[in-house]
């Protein structure tokens, strides 16, 4: 596999659905001008919400905490929301957090045959568009980190920044060739979940706890692989050279060192708001094997970012 390569960034939504009753009739003219609507109760922290992706699939998404900038979560390939489940509450003390599971992907539909990096940004781009939030940074893991990029433009100035976790590392390198990638992605069409439970255990140290990679294979095999593998060709296709050039704010990457280290020097010729932090001992899924050291780092640099780009600013 080319996991070392671009494979490397693998892993791998707002309009409430509420049942909104239409009057009949015209409110009698004599009614008093002084009766308020009845007020509509705020959604329960973390409850279900659903919005349209441009391509009318419906993207699920939950909303936490409150507070400036809303720090949006995207999840990596054939993974969904609960990848974030143990950033959640460190976050929400500070900020809004939003977790959603892009199309294909957990609660989110399925109805879409083009499974493009630019239509899961669009993914991101219509829950962006539910919030109140006046600043967003971005978070994306593994494939989810591309996508953040190529949503950052879509949502334009109120993004002050973008962090990639374990991804970015292929940046600058030539994309392979589509028949390479064809022969590299084959074991997975030919039989899915076999392939998805061979691989998974080389996202991670020889020290993780084997029970967490088994749950993290299980959770992979379980992804539709009509939506798996064409997302993975699109993900290794994908030309950064023609994103970062609409990237006009920080991009910062907390990264594993498992297999290939991430290339800083070569990926500033392509990004030159590009900064790395290395996590020592860790695996592709760090957010989840090592949040006590993950955390704090992941709530440096967001207070960092607000604290450069001030609302208003």
């Amino acid at each position: 596999m080319m996991y070392g390569s671009r494979l490397t960034v693998l892993a791998l939504a707002g309009v409430m659905l509420a049942g909104c009753g239409r009057t009949a009739h015209a409110p009698p003219a004599a009614a008093s001008a002084s009766a308020a609507a009845p007020s509509v109760p705020a959604p329960a922290s973390g409850a279900p919400l659903i919005t349209d992706s441009p391509d009318l699939v419906h993207i699920e998404y939950h909303i936490y905490g409150r507070g400036e900038p809303a720090v949006v979560l995207i999840h990596g390939w054939s993974c969904n929301s609960s990848y974030w489940r143990a950033q959640l509450d460190d976050l929400k003390a500070h900020y809004t957090v939003v977790t959603l599971d892009l199309a294909g992907h957990g609660a989110s539909g399925k109805n879409r045959t083009d499974w493009s990096i630019a239509n899961y940004a669009q993914d991101v781009a219509a829950v962006v568009r539910q919030l109140p939030a006046h600043q967003v940074v971005l978070v994306g893991h593994s494939m989810g980190g591309p996508i953040a990029l190529a949503a950052a433009p879509r949502i334009g100035a109120r993004v002050i920044g973008i962090i990639g976790v374990d991804t970015f590392k292929s940046i600058g390198l030539p994309p392979p060739a589509h028949a390479k990638l064809e022969r590299e992605v084959a074991p997975f069409r030919k039989d899915f979940i076999g392939t998805m439970h061979g691989f998974v255990p080389h996202l991670f140290t020889p020290q993780a706890d084997p029970a967490f990679v088994r749950k993290v294979a299980d959770d992979m095999a379980r992804a539709s692989p009509d939506v798996a593998v064409p997302s993975l060709l699109a993900l290794n296709e994908l030309d950064f050279g023609t994103l970062l050039p609409q990237i006009r704010v920080p991009i910062i990457a907390i990264n594993s060192d498992l297999e290939q280290g991430t290339d800083e020097a070569r990926i500033r010729k392509a990004a030159p708001n590009f900064r790395a932090i290395t996590l020592p001992g860790t695996g592709h899924f760090l957010m989840l094997q090592d949040p006590q050291r993950f955390n704090p780092i992941l709530l440096r640099e967001i207070a960092a970012l607000a604290s450069a780009s001030p609302p208003g600013a």
